[in-house]
């Protein structure tokens, strides 16, 4: 099943089949997100009903404090990958303005409940908010239902099942990654960690000293904290200034350092990933996204190249002891 994106409510079939809706930011789309995206999949196919779900774009932070914009754990490409992964029908991406914040939390309803998405029912976290500068909560939205005719079911964000007293959410991931607990992130969002990035000539200081890596240019993602990582780099495609790439949808096994050479006296973060399957792959220009699976150290200065050097290939090691030959 393909599931349908729309971004405006222009896009939505002018059919009269009914909805069952979710909204939120769905930062991440960790397990708590998934429970409620994974109801609302089910109600409305209890029903014969659409599962549509509504999120927007920029997030509202981004929006209302500009200067401060949020650290958002994923992008929106992976974002609509992972809502699209729990089932569901279709998507409404609803482009976030200070204009459209404005409207009161009727206002919003009627507009794309009701009058867009036709809903039937509405499927959400306990704190989940809308309307005017998201000031309304779970509590009008069962008044509005009672008065225009669809059913609000309210969902507890589910708890961690690993010992941890606490309710999966995007700001635990958050904590997590700027720790460098990329397993334990990963255990949140049910899946490893994604970054995508595009592929850029670094200095040549890898190819050097015998570990040849592609420098990367994040784009989209949360960076870990600085360290060397063991991860998945899939090769995505182009990044629309190059012809084509060479590997389009492979994957390869990575060695991935953040942070700054200190050996050689750099300061700057860099992203850089040594692939030892395919120490000489050219993908220069290549759109990839990176998926961590496991930290190993920090960032240090060796002192030496040679020091350096036998480090990286005890990384290596590791690395191929952590991951198997994709």
């Amino acid at each position: 099943m393909t599931t349908a994106i729309w971004h405006s409510l222009g896009d939505v079939p002018t059919d009269d089949r009914r909805s069952v809706v979710t909204l939120g930011n769905f930062d991440g789309v960790h397990r708590g997100h998934q429970a409620v995206l994974g109801r609302a999949v089910e109600v409305a196919k209890e029903r014969g009903e659409r599962s549509v779900a509504v999120t927007f774009d920029p997030h509202p932070k981004a929006v209302h404090r500009p200067d401060t914009p949020p650290t958002l754990v994923t992008g929106l490409e992976d974002r609509l990958e992972r809502l699209a992964a729990t089932g569901l029908d279709a998507i409404l991406v609803v482009p976030y303005t200070l204009e459209f914040a404005s409207q009161t939390g009727e206002e919003f309803v009627r507009a794309y409940l009701i009058e867009g998405l036709r809903a039937s029912g509405v499927v959400i976290g306990h704190d989940t908010k809308f309307g005017h500068d998201d000031t309304e909560h779970a509590g009008r939205l069962r008044e509005l239902g009672e008065e225009l005719g669809f059913s609000v079911e309210v969902l507890e964000w589910a708890k961690a099942k690993n010992g941890a007293d606490r309710r999966w959410s995007s700001t635990w991931v958050r904590e997590l990654l700027e720790a460098g607990q990329v397993k334990e992130a990963a255990e949140v969002l049910g899946r490893p960690h994604r970054v995508r990035g595009i592929v850029i000539h670094g200095d040549n200081l890898g190819h050097r000293i015998g570990f040849p890596t592609a420098n990367l240019d994040i784009y989209a993602g949360m960076i870990p904290s600085q360290g060397v990582y063991a991860a998945s780099l899939t090769v995505l495609g182009a990044d629309g200034s190059a012809d084509g790439v060479e590997g389009e949808g492979r994957r390869f096994r990575a060695a991935v350092s953040l942070g700054s050479n200190f050996t050689f006296g750099g300061t700057d973060l860099r992203v850089e990933a040594h692939l030892p399957d395919a120490p000489d792959f050219d993908i220069y220009g290549a759109k990839v996204a990176l998926d961590f699976v496991d930290r190993r150290r920090d960032m240090k200065d060796f002192g030496s190249v040679e020091a350096l050097q036998a480090s990286l290939g005890e990384d290596v090691a590791w690395l191929q002891g952590v991951l198997p030959t994709p």
